[in-house]
């Protein structure tokens, strides 16, 4: 073959060489192969500043090992490869025996060192170089290494252009790691149990169960009304779990229609039914090593309940149209609003399959039944959404806490929350009043509060509604309060006997 033909065809091979894996180190050798194979080279080695001390160090070598090649390091500046990084400008040793600064730390020189010719050409990335691509070749007298030397200095531009392209990848990869862990640790902070909001005896009682269980691979079943943050306990379960690394895969059971939500927990293969183009993985394989929250599991079918009980008793399943056992390790956290007993006698849930689920149960209380932390929650939703809405709200007046706390609350805590971001949204001022809450909690038949005032008695309740406030900025402090409300202190403890006020409940309040 043409020799210049010959230099085109190892030069496409390089790049297709380079181009071809991600992993470059493997490139690397393979190029110092093929330079020995096509370009009589006789041993060869590639080497990049290391980050961390500035060194060189070995990343590919041909003739001696390559795990102790790259315990050799050459400083910058440090015989015929420290220098050629140094100045960035290749260097060809015509005979390698008259050279002192060759100092042949990679044995590229065997016992007949003066039969050797060494070309050692820079690899620069960004204007800076990055290492160096060194060969032996055999000697010959009187030889020219013009060619060759512009060969290798060309072979060495396409390192430094893998490298490069190498150097993004490893930080981009290295970017999405460091985002991926904060994103955990985010989560992690976010379900932490002491981040719930709630000192009632009642959610005492669900943070002592969720610290008992989490820490295991039990099947855990909650239970509890719609809203009540049933979603929140699996989350914290999953991320208070050795699992927190791993996936957490929620399937909405009552959201999906029945001819879809076996497909969806348990995939499909190709062909499996009308619109299946290609095999596809259900919620089980991608929670693998992980928790699958199963939320509204009571709405599951007959069918369905049948492929669960499996799954929970033998860990592992076909997909849809297939015949392959997949295994898989998933822990399950199940929730339902249902009163599964009622079902199991009715007929509409497997009794099997609702003891391999209530292994572990935990009750979510409705709000009724936590009222002593309804002021917290009311207070953790004004601080939320004030700050998502730009609104310079920082409290709730006493009248609104006392609407908020007589009404009866069906929809739990996510009620409580929409009408907190629905008086936010509302109030002109720093305090949400009464005034500002839903018409649902202001009619007596949604919240038992007092019946249409007459406008004596609205002005007198809004007049006791902003004392009441004052009082509580102040901690019952009635001289500070009168200053408040410009008004005298006379006149402040003359209302408060007016209106029944009792100021030493704010004592101590802020």
């Amino acid at each position: 073959m043409n020799p210049e033909i010959r230099k085109l065809t190892d030069l496409l091979e390089v790049s297709q060489t380079l181009g071809s894996s991600l992993n470059l180190k493997p490139a690397l050798v393979r190029i110092l192969e093929l330079l020995e194979e096509h370009h009589g080279t006789l041993s060869g080695a590639i080497l990049l500043v290391d980050g961390e001390d500035g060194e060189l160090a070995v990343q590919a070598v041909t003739g001696m090992d390559l795990q102790a090649a790259r315990r050799i390091k050459y400083r910058l500046g440090e015989g015929i490869v420290g220098r050629v990084a140094q100045s960035g400008k290749p260097v060809i040793v015509p005979q390698v025996s008259q050279e002192p600064l060759f100092l042949n730390r990679l044995g590229t020189v065997g016992a007949s060192r003066a039969d050797l010719t060494y070309i050692c050409a820079p690899i620069s990335v960004d204007n800076r170089t990055a290492g160096v691509l060194g060969v032996a070749l055999r000697y010959v007298k009187d030889r020219s290494y013009d060619q060759d030397l512009k060969f290798f200095g060309i072979v060495a531009s396409m390192i430094a252009h893998a490298v490069r392209v190498h150097r993004l990848v490893e930080a981009e990869r290295q970017r999405l790691v460091d985002e991926n862990q904060k994103l955990r640790q985010e989560l992690r902070d976010r379900y932490d149990i002491g981040n719930f909001v709630g000192n009632s005896r009642a959610m005492q009682q669900v943070y002592e169960q969720v610290a008992q269980v989490a820490p295991s691979t039990t099947t855990v079943l909650i239970r509890g009304e719609s809203g009540t943050g049933k979603e929140l306990v699996a989350h914290a379960i999953h991320y208070n779990s050795p699992r927190a690394e791993k996936p957490f895969v929620k399937v909405s059971c009552g959201a999906l229609p029945e001819s879809l939500i076996e497909s969806e927990l348990f995939g499909h293969e190709k062909g499996a039914f009308t619109d299946a183009r290609a095999q596809k993985k259900g919620r089980f394989e991608l929670a693998h090593a992980g928790t699958l929250f199963l939320d509204e599991v009571g709405e599951l079918s007959g069918s369905t309940q049948v492929k669960l009980l499996r799954v929970l008793q033998e860990r592992e399943f076909e997909r849809l149209g297939g015949v392959a056992t997949v295994k898989v390790n998933v822990r399950v956290v199940a929730a339902t609003n249902k009163d599964l007993e009622l079902a199991v006698q009715a007929g509409t849930f497997r009794e099997d399959l609702y003891y391999r689920l209530n292994v572990f149960s935990i009750y979510m209380p409705p709000l009724r039944e936590r009222r002593p932390d309804l002021p917290l929650l009311a207070d953790h939703f004004v601080e939320k959404y004030a700050a998502a809405h730009g609104k310079d709200v920082r409290r709730i007046a006493t009248t609104a806490i006392d609407m908020l706390m007589s009404y009866h609350w069906p929809g739990n805590v996510r009620e409580l929350e929409n009408c907190i971001e629905r008086a936010v949204l509302v109030c002109d001022s720093g305090v949400i009043h009464a005034h500002h809450l839903p018409p649902t909690l202001q009619t007596a038949e949604a919240s038992s509060t007092l019946p249409r005032l007459s406008l004596e008695s609205a002005v007198d309740s809004y007049e006791k509604d902003l004392i009441q406030d004052a009082l509580k900025i102040a901690r019952g402090n009635r001289a500070k309060a009168a200053r408040l409300l410009d008004s005298t202190e006379r006149i402040v403890n003359y209302k408060i006997r007016k209106h029944k006020i009792d100021a030493s409940r704010f004592q101590g309040q802020g």
